[in-house]
């Protein structure tokens, strides 16, 4: 496998700041299954914006770090070892809140 591909994402679903996006399977691997499987980064100060998911799935496993995970609208901590997941036609938004990074692995599953 060649090198890992990471992606720098400035105002992500308006989110502020920027997020690093860690490529760790590429398109071949995905093999159409998959949309993403990736290590997510949110510095401090940063957040991915609330978006909504159509036909796919995305699930967040929470290495470490903190940060307030918008579920639909309902604000819920996060930290390492919890999971989140984002069923189709439903939307997520995740902020770093605490003063390290905030990493992830994010996995979107075409349904």
């Amino acid at each position: 496998m060649s090198e890992l591909k990471v992606e720098r994402k400035e105002n992500m679903c308006g989110g502020e700041g920027h997020i690093l996006i860690k490529h760790i399977l590429g398109e071949k691997e995905l093999n159409g299954k998959c949309g993403l499987y990736a290590e997510v980064t949110i510095e401090p100060g940063c957040s991915l914006g609330y978006h909504e998911h159509h036909n796919e799935s995305e699930t967040y496993y929470i290495l470490r770090g903190e940060g307030d995970y918008n579920d639909n609208g309902v604000i819920r901590p996060v930290k390492a070892g919890d999971v989140t997941f984002t069923p189709d036609g439903k939307g997520h938004g995740m902020k770093n809140i605490g003063d390290t990074d905030l990493v992830f692995m994010a996995l979107i599953i075409f349904d």
